[in-house]
Protein backbone atom coordinates (compact mmCIF):
# COMPACT_ATOMS: atom_id res chain seq x y z
CA UNK A 1 0.00 0.00 0.00
CA UNK A 2 2.67 2.28 0.72
CA UNK A 3 4.87 1.60 -1.86
CA UNK A 4 2.09 2.42 -4.59
CA UNK A 5 0.96 5.50 -2.54
CA UNK A 6 4.64 6.38 -3.57
CA UNK A 7 4.41 5.82 -6.95
CA UNK A 8 0.88 7.64 -7.20
CA UNK A 9 2.58 10.37 -5.53
CA UNK A 10 5.62 10.40 -8.17
CA UNK A 11 2.96 10.26 -10.93
CA UNK A 12 1.05 13.12 -9.92
CA UNK A 13 4.02 15.26 -9.54
CA UNK A 14 5.06 14.30 -13.45
CA UNK A 15 1.46 15.25 -14.67
CA UNK A 16 1.76 18.72 -12.43
CA UNK A 17 4.73 19.26 -14.70
CA UNK A 18 4.02 18.80 -18.09
CA UNK A 19 0.65 20.87 -19.19
CA UNK A 20 2.63 22.45 -21.82
CA UNK A 21 3.03 19.01 -23.97
CA UNK A 22 -0.16 17.57 -23.19
CA UNK A 23 -1.40 20.57 -25.12
CA UNK A 24 2.03 20.66 -27.96
CA UNK A 25 0.38 16.91 -28.47
CA UNK A 26 -3.14 17.57 -28.29
CA UNK A 27 -2.65 20.24 -31.27
CA UNK A 28 -0.16 17.28 -33.67
CA UNK A 29 -2.59 14.70 -33.00
CA UNK A 30 -5.86 16.70 -34.23
CA UNK A 31 -3.99 18.18 -37.08
CA UNK A 32 -4.37 14.88 -38.74
CA UNK A 33 -8.20 14.75 -40.53
CA UNK A 34 -8.76 11.21 -39.75
CA UNK A 35 -12.02 10.86 -41.19
CA UNK A 36 -13.05 7.30 -40.87
CA UNK A 37 -16.31 7.84 -42.89
CA UNK A 38 -14.38 9.41 -46.42
CA UNK A 39 -12.67 7.22 -48.08
CA UNK A 40 -10.11 9.89 -49.36
CA UNK A 41 -9.47 10.42 -45.72
CA UNK A 42 -7.85 6.78 -45.96
CA UNK A 43 -4.29 7.91 -46.28
CA UNK A 44 -5.02 10.11 -43.21
CA UNK A 45 -6.55 7.38 -41.04
CA UNK A 46 -3.01 5.85 -41.60
CA UNK A 47 -1.18 8.73 -40.52
CA UNK A 48 -3.23 8.65 -37.17
CA UNK A 49 -2.16 5.73 -36.47
CA UNK A 50 1.55 6.00 -36.88
CA UNK A 51 1.53 8.73 -34.79
CA UNK A 52 -0.82 6.84 -31.79
CA UNK A 53 1.83 4.49 -32.56
CA UNK A 54 4.79 6.55 -31.52
CA UNK A 55 3.25 7.95 -29.02
CA UNK A 56 2.38 4.99 -27.16
CA UNK A 57 6.52 4.18 -27.53
CA UNK A 58 7.44 7.43 -26.40
CA UNK A 59 5.22 7.05 -23.29
CA UNK A 60 7.14 3.83 -22.07
CA UNK A 61 5.23 1.15 -23.97
CA UNK A 62 7.06 -1.33 -25.30
CA UNK A 63 5.09 -4.05 -27.40
CA UNK A 64 3.44 -1.62 -29.80
CA UNK A 65 1.62 -3.15 -33.07
CA UNK A 66 -0.68 -2.60 -35.66
CA UNK A 67 -4.11 -4.59 -35.87
CA UNK A 68 -5.00 -4.87 -39.98
CA UNK A 69 -8.98 -5.01 -40.16
CA UNK A 70 -11.22 -4.91 -42.75
CA UNK A 71 -11.50 -1.59 -42.61
CA UNK A 72 -9.11 0.97 -40.41
CA UNK A 73 -6.37 -0.66 -38.50
CA UNK A 74 -6.42 -0.80 -34.81
CA UNK A 75 -3.40 0.01 -32.83
CA UNK A 76 -2.51 -2.24 -29.76
CA UNK A 77 0.03 -1.73 -26.99
CA UNK A 78 1.25 -3.89 -24.16
CA UNK A 79 2.76 -2.68 -20.84
CA UNK A 80 2.74 -5.74 -19.20
CA UNK A 81 5.20 -5.66 -16.06
CA UNK A 82 3.95 -8.23 -13.76
CA UNK A 83 1.87 -11.73 -14.06
CA UNK A 84 0.40 -11.68 -10.63
CA UNK A 85 -1.30 -8.25 -11.49
CA UNK A 86 -4.61 -7.97 -13.05
CA UNK A 87 -4.89 -6.28 -16.53
CA UNK A 88 -6.86 -3.78 -17.73
CA UNK A 89 -7.65 -3.14 -21.49
CA UNK A 90 -7.85 1.10 -21.92
CA UNK A 91 -10.30 1.50 -25.11
CA UNK A 92 -10.28 4.59 -26.80
CA UNK A 93 -10.25 6.05 -30.80
CA UNK A 94 -8.01 8.01 -33.26
CA UNK A 95 -10.83 9.05 -35.76
CA UNK A 96 -12.97 11.75 -36.41
CA UNK A 97 -16.36 12.95 -37.52
CA UNK A 98 -16.66 14.78 -40.64
CA UNK A 99 -15.90 18.48 -40.14
CA UNK A 100 -18.69 19.78 -42.62
CA UNK A 101 -19.32 22.74 -42.65
CA UNK A 102 -16.64 24.29 -43.19
CA UNK A 103 -17.99 27.57 -43.20
CA UNK A 104 -19.32 27.60 -39.44
CA UNK A 105 -15.84 27.05 -37.87
CA UNK A 106 -14.12 29.77 -36.46
CA UNK A 107 -10.90 28.72 -37.30
CA UNK A 108 -9.88 25.72 -39.94
CA UNK A 109 -10.70 22.56 -38.41
CA UNK A 110 -7.52 20.52 -38.74
CA UNK A 111 -5.35 23.69 -37.94
CA UNK A 112 -5.87 23.82 -33.85
CA UNK A 113 -5.85 26.76 -32.56
CA UNK A 114 -5.46 26.93 -28.43
CA UNK A 115 -7.98 30.29 -27.80
CA UNK A 116 -9.58 31.22 -24.37
CA UNK A 117 -7.79 28.26 -22.45
CA UNK A 118 -8.88 25.62 -25.12
CA UNK A 119 -7.81 23.37 -28.07
CA UNK A 120 -10.23 24.12 -31.08
CA UNK A 121 -10.22 21.76 -33.88
CA UNK A 122 -12.17 18.35 -34.75
CA UNK A 123 -11.67 15.58 -33.05
CA UNK A 124 -10.08 17.36 -30.34
CA UNK A 125 -12.92 16.48 -27.32
CA UNK A 126 -13.62 13.15 -29.20
CA UNK A 127 -11.78 11.22 -28.99
CA UNK A 128 -7.55 12.77 -29.65
CA UNK A 129 -8.08 13.92 -26.20
CA UNK A 130 -9.22 10.66 -24.37
CA UNK A 131 -6.31 8.92 -26.03
CA UNK A 132 -4.05 11.50 -24.68
CA UNK A 133 -5.06 11.42 -21.23
CA UNK A 134 -4.88 7.96 -20.65
CA UNK A 135 -1.49 7.53 -22.64
CA UNK A 136 -0.11 10.32 -20.49
CA UNK A 137 -1.31 8.77 -17.11
CA UNK A 138 0.89 5.24 -17.76
CA UNK A 139 3.45 7.78 -18.83
CA UNK A 140 3.63 9.65 -15.93
CA UNK A 141 4.53 5.76 -14.04
CA UNK A 142 7.09 4.86 -16.72
CA UNK A 143 8.63 8.75 -16.63
CA UNK A 144 9.56 8.33 -12.96
CA UNK A 145 11.32 5.19 -13.16
CA UNK A 146 8.33 2.67 -12.51
CA UNK A 147 5.75 0.91 -13.94
CA UNK A 148 2.35 1.29 -13.70
CA UNK A 149 0.13 -0.42 -10.22
CA UNK A 150 -1.28 -2.83 -13.12
CA UNK A 151 -0.69 -4.04 -16.17
CA UNK A 152 -1.89 -2.28 -19.25
CA UNK A 153 -2.91 -2.94 -22.55
CA UNK A 154 -3.87 0.27 -25.21
CA UNK A 155 -6.76 -0.63 -27.51
CA UNK A 156 -7.26 2.06 -29.98
CA UNK A 157 -9.09 1.40 -32.95
CA UNK A 158 -9.78 4.10 -35.92
CA UNK A 159 -13.81 2.65 -37.05
CA UNK A 160 -16.00 4.43 -33.99
CA UNK A 161 -17.12 7.33 -35.77
CA UNK A 162 -18.50 5.01 -38.34
CA UNK A 163 -19.93 2.25 -35.73
CA UNK A 164 -17.24 0.22 -35.02
CA UNK A 165 -18.02 -2.62 -37.63
CA UNK A 166 -14.88 -4.28 -37.83
CA UNK A 167 -13.90 -4.33 -33.72
CA UNK A 168 -15.62 -7.51 -32.54
CA UNK A 169 -13.86 -9.97 -35.07
CA UNK A 170 -10.81 -8.35 -33.54
CA UNK A 171 -11.82 -9.22 -30.55
CA UNK A 172 -12.61 -12.53 -31.00
CA UNK A 173 -9.39 -13.25 -33.49
CA UNK A 174 -6.64 -11.75 -30.55
CA UNK A 175 -8.68 -12.56 -27.86
CA UNK A 176 -5.53 -14.35 -26.25
CA UNK A 177 -3.59 -10.61 -27.09
CA UNK A 178 -5.98 -8.65 -25.65
CA UNK A 179 -6.99 -10.26 -22.41
CA UNK A 180 -7.77 -8.71 -19.53
CA UNK A 181 -9.77 -8.31 -16.26
CA UNK A 182 -11.61 -4.90 -16.63
CA UNK A 183 -11.83 -2.57 -19.42
CA UNK A 184 -11.74 1.09 -19.38
CA UNK A 185 -13.26 3.05 -22.14
CA UNK A 186 -11.88 6.49 -22.44
CA UNK A 187 -14.05 7.86 -24.95
CA UNK A 188 -16.96 9.79 -22.97
CA UNK A 189 -17.27 12.37 -20.64
CA UNK A 190 -18.97 13.92 -17.50
CA UNK A 191 -22.06 15.65 -16.65
CA UNK A 192 -21.10 19.75 -16.40
CA UNK A 193 -18.03 21.72 -16.90
CA UNK A 194 -16.78 20.85 -13.80
CA UNK A 195 -19.14 18.63 -12.45
CA UNK A 196 -17.52 15.04 -12.70
CA UNK A 197 -20.30 11.82 -12.96
CA UNK A 198 -19.70 8.27 -14.10
CA UNK A 199 -21.38 6.55 -16.58
CA UNK A 200 -23.02 3.32 -15.77
CA UNK A 201 -24.77 2.62 -19.29
CA UNK A 202 -25.00 3.22 -22.94
CA UNK A 203 -27.68 2.36 -25.60
CA UNK A 204 -27.88 0.28 -28.23
CA UNK A 205 -28.13 1.20 -32.28
CA UNK A 206 -29.65 -0.03 -35.27
CA UNK A 207 -30.69 1.69 -38.25
CA UNK A 208 -31.83 1.33 -41.71
CA UNK A 209 -32.42 3.18 -44.94
CA UNK A 210 -36.07 3.03 -45.97
CA UNK A 211 -36.65 3.46 -49.83
CA UNK A 212 -40.37 4.05 -51.03
CA UNK A 213 -40.91 3.55 -55.17
CA UNK A 214 -43.82 4.43 -57.18
CA UNK A 215 -43.48 5.02 -61.10
CA UNK A 216 -40.70 3.57 -62.91
CA UNK A 217 -39.66 7.41 -63.45
CA UNK A 218 -40.18 10.93 -62.41
CA UNK A 219 -44.01 12.02 -64.08
CA UNK A 220 -45.32 15.17 -64.79
CA UNK A 221 -47.78 15.78 -61.77
CA UNK A 222 -50.32 17.68 -64.13
CA UNK A 223 -50.33 14.56 -66.49
CA UNK A 224 -50.40 11.95 -63.66
CA UNK A 225 -50.86 13.66 -59.95
CA UNK A 226 -54.09 12.01 -58.58
CA UNK A 227 -53.75 9.16 -60.58
CA UNK A 228 -49.90 8.06 -59.58
CA UNK A 229 -49.10 7.29 -56.14
CA UNK A 230 -46.64 9.55 -54.57
CA UNK A 231 -43.81 8.29 -53.04
CA UNK A 232 -43.17 11.24 -50.83
CA UNK A 233 -46.80 11.06 -49.54
CA UNK A 234 -46.82 7.25 -48.82
CA UNK A 235 -43.39 7.95 -46.97
CA UNK A 236 -44.84 10.68 -44.37
CA UNK A 237 -47.55 8.15 -43.74
CA UNK A 238 -45.23 5.37 -43.10
CA UNK A 239 -43.43 7.24 -40.75
CA UNK A 240 -46.03 8.69 -38.78
CA UNK A 241 -46.99 5.26 -38.41
CA UNK A 242 -44.14 5.04 -36.13
CA UNK A 243 -45.45 6.92 -33.01
CA UNK A 244 -48.90 7.99 -31.60
CA UNK A 245 -49.56 11.24 -31.08
CA UNK A 246 -48.17 11.73 -28.02
CA UNK A 247 -44.48 10.23 -29.08
CA UNK A 248 -45.06 6.52 -28.18
CA UNK A 249 -43.28 3.97 -30.48
CA UNK A 250 -46.16 2.06 -31.59
CA UNK A 251 -44.39 -0.40 -33.74
CA UNK A 252 -45.46 -4.09 -32.88
CA UNK A 253 -42.26 -6.17 -31.17
CA UNK A 254 -39.88 -3.02 -31.06
CA UNK A 255 -39.75 -3.29 -26.96
CA UNK A 256 -39.93 -7.02 -27.08
CA UNK A 257 -37.16 -7.86 -24.07
CA UNK A 258 -37.54 -4.66 -22.17
CA UNK A 259 -37.79 -5.02 -18.64
CA UNK A 260 -39.41 -2.46 -16.82
CA UNK A 261 -37.17 0.49 -15.51
CA UNK A 262 -35.85 -0.38 -12.11
CA UNK A 263 -36.77 1.96 -9.09
CA UNK A 264 -32.70 2.36 -8.44
CA UNK A 265 -32.42 3.57 -12.19
CA UNK A 266 -35.36 6.09 -12.19
CA UNK A 267 -34.28 7.46 -8.46
CA UNK A 268 -30.54 7.58 -9.92
CA UNK A 269 -31.54 9.49 -13.39
CA UNK A 270 -34.20 11.57 -11.31
CA UNK A 271 -31.40 13.03 -8.72
CA UNK A 272 -29.13 14.16 -11.50
CA UNK A 273 -28.45 18.30 -10.92
CA UNK A 274 -30.66 18.86 -14.48
CA UNK A 275 -31.54 22.30 -15.13
CA UNK A 276 -34.66 21.21 -17.58
CA UNK A 277 -35.63 25.24 -17.57
CA UNK A 278 -31.68 26.57 -18.72
CA UNK A 279 -31.64 23.74 -21.69
CA UNK A 280 -34.78 23.95 -23.16
CA UNK A 281 -33.56 27.80 -22.89
CA UNK A 282 -30.00 26.84 -24.57
CA UNK A 283 -31.80 24.39 -27.43
CA UNK A 284 -34.68 27.35 -28.10
CA UNK A 285 -37.78 25.12 -26.78
CA UNK A 286 -40.37 25.86 -24.39
CA UNK A 287 -41.34 21.98 -23.73
CA UNK A 288 -39.58 18.74 -24.38
CA UNK A 289 -42.00 16.05 -26.28
CA UNK A 290 -42.40 12.64 -25.91
CA UNK A 291 -43.71 9.31 -24.41
CA UNK A 292 -45.52 10.91 -21.28
CA UNK A 293 -45.07 7.67 -19.16
CA UNK A 294 -41.36 8.89 -18.85
CA UNK A 295 -39.43 12.08 -17.62
CA UNK A 296 -37.38 13.62 -20.54
CA UNK A 297 -33.98 12.50 -18.83
CA UNK A 298 -35.32 8.48 -18.86
CA UNK A 299 -36.18 8.86 -22.48
CA UNK A 300 -32.76 10.45 -23.24
CA UNK A 301 -30.83 8.46 -21.51
CA UNK A 302 -32.53 4.76 -20.50
CA UNK A 303 -35.03 4.36 -23.09
CA UNK A 304 -34.94 2.80 -26.50
CA UNK A 305 -36.40 5.44 -29.35
CA UNK A 306 -37.29 5.74 -32.91
CA UNK A 307 -36.02 8.60 -35.11
CA UNK A 308 -35.87 9.87 -38.38
CA UNK A 309 -32.46 10.78 -39.46
CA UNK A 310 -32.82 12.28 -42.71
CA UNK A 311 -35.25 12.58 -45.63
CA UNK A 312 -35.08 12.67 -49.03
CA UNK A 313 -36.98 12.73 -52.99
CA UNK A 314 -37.87 14.99 -55.13
CA UNK A 315 -37.09 18.45 -56.64
CA UNK A 316 -35.51 20.17 -54.09
CA UNK A 317 -33.68 23.14 -55.96
CA UNK A 318 -34.80 26.91 -56.09
CA UNK A 319 -37.99 27.56 -57.98
CA UNK A 320 -40.92 25.17 -58.82
CA UNK A 321 -40.52 21.98 -60.97
CA UNK A 322 -44.00 20.68 -60.96
CA UNK A 323 -42.89 16.78 -60.65
CA UNK A 324 -44.58 13.64 -58.80
CA UNK A 325 -40.94 11.47 -58.00
CA UNK A 326 -40.58 8.07 -58.68
CA UNK A 327 -38.82 7.52 -55.62
CA UNK A 328 -38.16 8.95 -51.59
CA UNK A 329 -36.10 7.92 -48.81
CA UNK A 330 -35.74 8.07 -44.96
CA UNK A 331 -32.79 7.32 -42.94
CA UNK A 332 -34.00 5.62 -39.54
CA UNK A 333 -32.33 4.97 -36.69
CA UNK A 334 -33.37 3.16 -32.90
CA UNK A 335 -31.37 3.44 -29.72
CA UNK A 336 -32.15 0.44 -27.53
CA UNK A 337 -31.56 -0.85 -24.64
CA UNK A 338 -30.78 -3.45 -22.46
CA UNK A 339 -32.71 -6.48 -23.61
CA UNK A 340 -33.13 -5.04 -26.77
CA UNK A 341 -31.65 -7.36 -30.07
CA UNK A 342 -30.59 -5.23 -33.11
CA UNK A 343 -32.09 -7.85 -35.16
CA UNK A 344 -34.74 -8.61 -33.85
CA UNK A 345 -35.57 -4.80 -33.82
CA UNK A 346 -34.96 -4.47 -37.21
CA UNK A 347 -36.91 -7.14 -37.99
CA UNK A 348 -40.20 -5.65 -35.80
CA UNK A 349 -39.73 -2.19 -38.07
CA UNK A 350 -39.46 -4.36 -41.23
CA UNK A 351 -42.70 -6.32 -40.88
CA UNK A 352 -44.45 -2.56 -39.76
CA UNK A 353 -43.08 -0.91 -42.49
CA UNK A 354 -44.64 -3.60 -44.55
CA UNK A 355 -48.10 -3.56 -42.87
CA UNK A 356 -47.97 0.57 -43.65
CA UNK A 357 -47.44 0.29 -47.05
CA UNK A 358 -49.96 2.07 -49.27
CA UNK A 359 -50.99 0.76 -52.07
CA UNK A 360 -49.09 1.86 -55.30
CA UNK A 361 -45.85 2.04 -54.08
CA UNK A 362 -43.30 -0.72 -52.65
CA UNK A 363 -41.04 -0.09 -49.94
CA UNK A 364 -36.95 -1.65 -49.34
CA UNK A 365 -35.37 -1.54 -45.91
CA UNK A 366 -32.07 -1.59 -46.20
CA UNK A 367 -30.05 -2.18 -42.92
CA UNK A 368 -26.94 0.69 -42.31
CA UNK A 369 -24.08 -0.51 -40.64
CA UNK A 370 -22.86 -0.17 -37.07
CA UNK A 371 -25.19 -1.89 -34.81
CA UNK A 372 -24.66 -2.30 -31.60
CA UNK A 373 -25.97 -3.61 -28.21
CA UNK A 374 -26.69 -1.40 -25.13
CA UNK A 375 -24.78 -2.10 -22.08
CA UNK A 376 -25.35 -1.38 -18.22
CA UNK A 377 -22.83 -1.84 -15.99
CA UNK A 378 -24.29 -2.97 -12.15
CA UNK A 379 -24.73 0.55 -10.04
CA UNK A 380 -22.89 -0.73 -6.69
CA UNK A 381 -19.86 -2.46 -8.79
CA UNK A 382 -16.67 -2.11 -7.01
CA UNK A 383 -15.09 -0.08 -10.14
CA UNK A 384 -17.22 2.29 -10.26
CA UNK A 385 -16.36 3.41 -6.47
CA UNK A 386 -12.74 3.19 -7.05
CA UNK A 387 -14.05 5.82 -9.93
CA UNK A 388 -15.72 7.98 -7.48
CA UNK A 389 -13.35 8.51 -4.91
CA UNK A 390 -10.39 9.31 -8.16
CA UNK A 391 -12.93 11.88 -9.86
CA UNK A 392 -13.50 13.05 -5.99
CA UNK A 393 -10.32 13.91 -5.22
CA UNK A 394 -9.63 16.09 -8.11
CA UNK A 395 -13.01 18.10 -8.57
CA UNK A 396 -13.92 18.18 -4.79
CA UNK A 397 -17.16 16.63 -5.37
CA UNK A 398 -18.64 13.12 -5.28
CA UNK A 399 -19.59 11.85 -9.00
CA UNK A 400 -23.00 10.47 -9.76
CA UNK A 401 -24.38 8.36 -11.93
CA UNK A 402 -25.31 8.94 -15.47
CA UNK A 403 -26.39 7.59 -18.10
CA UNK A 404 -25.64 7.99 -21.86
CA UNK A 405 -28.05 8.51 -24.71
CA UNK A 406 -25.30 7.81 -27.33
CA UNK A 407 -23.77 4.29 -28.33
CA UNK A 408 -20.40 3.42 -27.83
CA UNK A 409 -20.20 -0.85 -28.97
CA UNK A 410 -17.28 -2.05 -27.07
CA UNK A 411 -18.89 -1.80 -24.15
CA UNK A 412 -21.13 -4.52 -24.77
CA UNK A 413 -18.71 -6.49 -27.06
CA UNK A 414 -16.20 -6.42 -23.94
CA UNK A 415 -18.61 -7.97 -21.73
CA UNK A 416 -20.27 -10.51 -24.22
CA UNK A 417 -16.88 -11.38 -26.42
CA UNK A 418 -14.50 -10.94 -23.26
CA UNK A 419 -16.48 -11.61 -20.28
CA UNK A 420 -14.85 -8.62 -18.56
CA UNK A 421 -16.79 -4.92 -17.17
CA UNK A 422 -16.17 -1.45 -19.06
CA UNK A 423 -15.66 1.35 -16.85
CA UNK A 424 -16.32 4.16 -19.04
CA UNK A 425 -13.87 6.90 -17.36
CA UNK A 426 -13.30 10.23 -20.05
CA UNK A 427 -13.70 13.71 -19.08
CA UNK A 428 -15.50 15.87 -21.93
CA UNK A 429 -17.78 18.00 -20.89
CA UNK A 430 -21.35 18.78 -22.43
CA UNK A 431 -20.20 22.02 -24.16
CA UNK A 432 -17.08 20.70 -25.80
CA UNK A 433 -19.06 20.42 -29.36
CA UNK A 434 -18.36 16.79 -30.31
CA UNK A 435 -19.74 16.35 -34.04
CA UNK A 436 -20.15 20.31 -34.36
CA UNK A 437 -18.20 22.82 -35.20
CA UNK A 438 -15.76 24.66 -33.21
CA UNK A 439 -15.65 21.24 -31.41
CA UNK A 440 -12.74 21.84 -28.46
CA UNK A 441 -11.37 20.64 -25.17
CA UNK A 442 -10.19 22.57 -22.35
CA UNK A 443 -6.44 22.62 -21.78
CA UNK A 444 -6.85 22.65 -17.66
CA UNK A 445 -8.68 18.98 -18.18
CA UNK A 446 -5.95 17.59 -20.37
CA UNK A 447 -4.16 17.60 -17.05
CA UNK A 448 -7.02 17.31 -14.44
CA UNK A 449 -8.40 13.87 -16.75
CA UNK A 450 -4.70 12.52 -16.59
CA UNK A 451 -4.42 13.10 -12.91
CA UNK A 452 -7.52 11.41 -12.21
CA UNK A 453 -6.50 8.74 -14.46
CA UNK A 454 -3.58 7.95 -12.13
CA UNK A 455 -5.73 8.07 -9.24
CA UNK A 456 -7.81 5.45 -10.96
CA UNK A 457 -5.18 3.42 -11.87
CA UNK A 458 -3.35 3.11 -8.06
CA UNK A 459 -6.77 2.94 -6.97
CA UNK A 460 -7.79 -0.12 -9.00
CA UNK A 461 -4.43 -2.24 -7.22
CA UNK A 462 -6.12 -1.96 -4.18
CA UNK A 463 -9.37 -2.96 -4.86
CA UNK A 464 -9.60 -6.77 -6.49
CA UNK A 465 -12.71 -7.43 -6.30
CA UNK A 466 -12.81 -4.72 -8.88
CA UNK A 467 -11.70 -7.32 -11.48
CA UNK A 468 -14.37 -10.07 -11.00
CA UNK A 469 -15.28 -11.41 -14.24
CA UNK A 470 -18.86 -9.81 -15.83
CA UNK A 471 -21.99 -11.85 -15.62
Amino acid sequence: MTNDASAQDKALTEVAGRGESYVADLVDYVKIPSVSTEPEHASDIRVAARWTVERLKRAGVPDVRVLETAGHPVVVGRLHHDPSKPTVIIYGHYDVQPAEPLELWVSPPFSPEVRDGKVYGRGSCDDKAGVLTAIQAVQAFTATGQMPPVNVTFLIEGEEEIGSPNLAPVLREHAELLAADLAICADGGIFGVGIPSVTVGSRGLVGAELVVEGASTDLHSGVYGGAVANPIAALARIIASFHDDQGRVVVEGFEDGVPPLSEDVRRAVGEQPVDERAELGKLGLESWWGDPDYTAEERRSVRPTLEVNGIGGGYQGPGVKTVLPNRAMAKVTCRLVVGQDPEAVLGALRRHVEMNTPPGVKTTLTPLPGSGRAYQMPLDHPALGVASEAMEAVFGRRPFPVWTGGTVPVAEQFQSAMGIWCLYYAFSEPDNGPHAPNEFYRVSMLSQGTEATVRLLAGLAQRPEAFEPAG
